[in-house]
């Protein structure tokens, strides 16, 4: 995530950093894709994502070389309570898993962090929430978002694939 905002700050008016004018945004959306035990598309979905604000706060480490983990599972739950800036954690998690993590062109060259990961069944589930964090149990969440029930049974694979893009 640091290589992305160091790109978009070297791109920025010199005459903005100057007047204080430099003002990065953080959006994202989250893409779930499930698939039956046959390898068949049964489901899609696009959302958009809320950065909380223990996220923000663990970015300004890792720009600044404080400290800071890296952001690499995904947490899906069947948590149902909106998603809130102060949220540190899903509400009813249910699995957690180790993401691929890669830097993507949205708008900007490399302007966007990717995470995906796919989750495997042996029983039914209704997931209703997902969430980015920075260690395979705890640690700090950078997202979180709700949704109506997207239901798995056993034998399928739910793929979630957040992206985070930095803007100005």
């Amino acid at each position: 995530m640091s290589k992305i905002i160091s790109r978009l700050m070297k791109n920025l008016n010199e005459e903005s950093r100057e007047k204080g004018l430099v003002q990065i945004r953080l959006k994202g959306e989250i893409e779930f894709f499930v698939r039956d035990k046959y390898g068949r598309l049964k489901y899609y979905r696009v959302i958009k994502n809320l950065i909380v604000n223990a996220g923000l706060s663990e970015i300004i480490k890792l720009i600044g070389g404080l400290g800071g983990t890296p952001f690499r599972y995904i947490a899906i739950g069947t948590g149902t309570t909106s998603p809130s800036a102060t949220d540190t954690a899903l509400e009813g998690e249910v699995a957690r898993a180790s993401a691929s993590v890669s830097q993507v062109t949205t708008d900007v060259d490399g302007d966007t962090l990717q995470l995906e990961a796919t989750f495997s069944f042996s029983a039914s589930y209704s997931i209703t929430e997902s969430g980015v964090f920075n260690a395979d149990s705890d640690g700090v969440m950078l997202a979180r978002q709700t949704f109506p029930a997207i239901n798995v049974v056993s034998g399928d694979q739910l793929t979630v694939r957040w992206k985070i893009q930095a803007s100005r």
